[in-house]
């Protein structure tokens, strides 16, 4: 019909409920907060886009990446529900270094970055869970420093499963169930190749360690177990 325009596109796909701690950690952020949904595999943000926002993870997975100048593409983390990231926009950082990409369905909150510096200042339960991220984060880091340096690549594949597993329950349980990721992701998380990924995938499956079932099931136990004891 004539006079009728379509209506536009938009990110938000589907609003959730607020769970409690994310309702008293942000209730006092009333401006500059959008929350956003995003659908497996849409972006948040790309690597060189401005940087004027952090976000806040609600429910869901995000993949973060870099790719080098050569066109090497390398995951840096996969942070979960309660966590933050894109902090770097708050230190100056002008453009985004890292894309961000929903690993699963994902409900986020955007704040914007000089409400966000603010509400740090002002709000002390802000400030101390933002900077207990931030130590986590950093501390996971110097893990996965370490353990590309010292451990071979069936060793690190076996640790990101476990950390995949403590992504949705937060603490480990015997039977974890995650979303099935391509081995090619896991490859660019255990910095190996797609061929190493899908050998020791099987090796893991023939083992008991892992299966599949719609989702990736891990048990975590006996997996831990092959990390600890190798």
């Amino acid at each position: 019909m004539s006079g009728m325009t379509k209506p536009r596109k938009s990110v938000t796909v589907k609003r959730v409920a607020v769970d409690p701690y994310v309702a008293t950690l942000l209730e006092k952020v009333t401006v500059g907060k959008q929350e956003l949904s995003f659908r497996k595999g849409e972006r948040i943000f790309s690597q060189g886009d401005p940087a004027d926002s952090i976000y806040f993870i609600q429910t869901g997975r995000i993949k973060i990446t870099v790719v080098s100048t050569a066109g090497k593409e390398a995951v840096l983390a996969m942070p979960g529900p309660h966590e933050f990231f894109g902090e770097g926009a708050l230190v100056n950082q002008s453009l985004r270094v890292s894309t961000a990409e929903a690993l699963e369905s994902s409900t986020l909150f955007r704040i914007d970055k000089r409400v966000m510096i603010r509400s740090l200042h002002e709000q002390s339960q802000l400030s101390e869970k933002f900077m207990a991220s931030l130590l986590a984060r950093n501390i996971d880091l110097e893990e996965d420093l370490c353990d590309q340096l010292f451990n071979h690549s069936e060793k690190r594949l076996a640790r990101v499963l476990l950390k995949l597993a403590r992504l949705r329950d937060h603490d480990l349980v015997l039977d974890a169930s995650v979303p099935v990721l391509s081995h090619e992701t896991l490859a660019e998380m255990v910095g190996t190749t797609r061929s190493r990924v899908t050998h020791f995938m099987n090796k893991f499956r023939a083992m008991g360690l892992i299966d599949y079932n719609g989702e990736l099931t891990i048990r975590t136990e006996l997996l831990t177990d092959l990390v600890l004891h190798d």
